[in-house]
């Protein structure tokens, strides 16, 4: 079993990180935290390449629930079945 690490060691680990890198930038294209959590969802099922792709049109039209919600089934599918959904 692993050896959990204690509050000191993952500070130092985060302290290293945010040295390194201040404001780090994920590979998944979104304009909005709703936007962040489909692309993520998706992302789970295709390359991030292929998701951001797929959702540069699908947000243009529907970066809110509501909106995504007025596509219907059909409009989402429109938009992502480059993804193979």
């Amino acid at each position: 079993m692993a050896k959990q690490l204690s509050y000191a060691q993952m500070k130092e680990i985060f302290t290293r990180f945010h040295a390194l890198e201040a404001e780090p930038k994920g590979e998944l294209e979104h304009v909005n935290a709703f936007t962040l959590l489909v692309a993520v969802a998706l992302s789970a099922q295709a390359t991030d390449a292929g998701v951001n792709k797929a959702t540069r049109k699908l947000f243009a039209v529907a970066d809110t629930p509501d909106r995504m919600l007025a596509l219907g089934e059909e409009g989402l599918i429109e938009h992502i079945k480059t993804i193979g959904l």
